[in-house]
């Protein structure tokens, strides 16, 4: 049997380019912030920003706290979905502690450490195969992202964000961003609403639409998510600035950190609330309030997951050995024992 070989199509020189003209954009923007964030620190008041973090309140760090632990709960309610989605077995109670410690890790040592590797490893112990935790994962950053583009597209699109003059992006081009985010969430729920054709496959990997009942909820819980993180920022900017201001900035800043690539979007988002918050708030004054923010959402939530990935760790290694001696009894039993087992 002769196998005809197809000729091989010559990549363009765009395509051929692109890593590497990436990685000169990757590398520029890194200067860009390292730049800003160098010359943002020679303008700080260190000494204010020490006495901003001495002085909060219970009042401040309880509502704050409330607001983060809220943020995380609702986060956790993204796996929920997904087990509807996928219909898995694993019970509520087990998807909980895993979804809270990939999100932690997420949060603060980038998507691949905690949405990726250590949602496959976690899930693949409780018994999950790698096609369905694909699943939940894609689900979950789904929920995510379709709840910021709907709440960014409503905020971008009625005026909820002001650029400074010397900003080339004008408020036209920020409504035009917004209305285009809004379309998104709009042709997602109308595909899942009315779409024949309910998967796809893709590069080895099957699509499914979620149903309309759970689109809807996938962008309500993701925006609520927002909400409440832009909620812990404004409690510790104390509560100087109003809330609508400060879940728009964070909508800007959020993007500007993915682009980025920095973990936590260290530096990124403080340049940007500095940026569009500093005709209202001395800048040192915001800086410190961000600070209180990594610490209350970022730093003692990756704690408390710490603790309790090593105890999900040691009851997988519990289980491990209780399977292993189970199945090595099994064999050590007589082979007229294991017939009447049977």
């Amino acid at each position: 049997m002769t196998q005809t070989h197809r000729p091989e199509v010559p990549q363009s020189r765009w395509r051929r380019a692109w890593p590497k003209t990436k990685k000169v954009l990757t590398y520029a923007f890194f200067v860009l912030v390292a730049g800003l964030l160098i010359a943002l620190a020679r303008n700080l008041d260190w000494g204010e920003i020490v006495r901003t973090l001495r002085s909060y309140q219970a009042r401040t760090l309880v509502l704050a706290g409330a607001a983060a632990a809220g943020s995380y709960a609702v986060y956790c309610f993204f796996d929920v979905l997904g087990k509807y989605y996928v219909r898995h077995p694993l019970p509520v109670r087990q998807i909980i502690p895993v979804t809270f410690v990939c999100y932690a890790f997420n949060l603060n040592l980038s998507a691949w450490v905690g949405g990726i590797a250590l949602r496959y490893r976690l899930y693949s112990r409780l018994g999950l195969r790698p096609a369905q935790v694909t699943r939940v994962f894609t689900l979950s950053v789904l929920t995510n992202w379709l709840g910021y583009m709907a709440l960014a597209g409503a905020i971008f699109t009625f005026d909820g964000i002001s650029p400074p003059p010397e900003w080339e992006v004008g408020a036209t081009a920020i409504r035009m961003i917004g209305l285009s985010l809004m379309a998104v969430s709009l042709v997602y729920l109308g595909l899942c609403a009315f779409s024949r054709r309910r998967s796809w496959t893709v590069r080895g990997h099957e699509i499914h639409l979620p149903s309309f009942r759970l689109a809807v909820v996938q962008i309500v819980v993701g925006a609520a998510n927002w909400s409440l993180m832009a909620a812990v920022i404004h409690f510790m900017l104390l509560e100087r600035v109003s809330y609508a201001e400060v879940l728009a900035v964070l909508m800007v800043s959020s993007i500007a950190g993915v682009i980025s690539h920095v973990p936590a979007g260290l530096g990124v988002i403080e340049a940007v609330f500095v940026g569009l918050l500093g005709s209202e708030m001395s800048h040192s004054a915001i800086i410190a309030g961000l600070i209180g923010y990594r610490v209350v959402y970022f730093l003692i939530p990756l704690m408390i997951a710490t603790l309790v990935y090593v105890v999900l760790e040691a009851r997988a290694r519990k289980l491990r050995r209780s399977a292993a001696a189970q199945a090595d009894a099994a064999q050590r039993k007589p082979v007229g024992e294991r017939s009447t087992a049977r």
